[in-house]
């Protein structure tokens, strides 16, 4: 009989099997969302030389304590605009592990319309 696999060590797995596919580079990046109850953080990653080339936190946004959608897509905006001024237009999506909606969704939507391309 199989063992069951707690929430966490599930999640592991999920991430890894996305790390396996995606890479980042110095001129496309890797665009990863990571999310708990309270905050976001979004980074962009060099994959190749192991720098974090921009990072941004939902507590910079100075929204409360609640993360909804709408501070998710304003995080994203956020990220945007610091990789376009370090002129970094594109970027490669990593989710992380998490399903493609809600806050995560929304910070690649914001990323879009401040013109990143993802």
């Amino acid at each position: 009989m199989k063992e069951l696999l707690s929430k966490r060590s599930r999640l592991h797995r999920r991430k890894q099997r996305g790390r396996g596919r995606i890479q980042g580079t110095r001129s496309v990046p890797r665009l990863a969302v990571s999310k708990s109850n309270r905050s976001i953080y979004c980074q962009l990653i060099d994959d190749g030389s192991s720098q974090t080339l921009v990072g941004v936190h939902s507590k910079s946004l100075d929204n409360g304590k609640s993360i909804n959608v709408a501070t998710a897509d304003q995080l994203g905006q956020l990220v945007a605009e610091k990789a376009l001024a370090q002129n970094i237009n594109r970027a490669v999506f990593d989710r992380r592990g998490r399903t493609y909606t809600g806050r995560i969704a929304a910070v690649a939507d914001g990323a879009r319309k401040a013109g990143l391309k993802i």
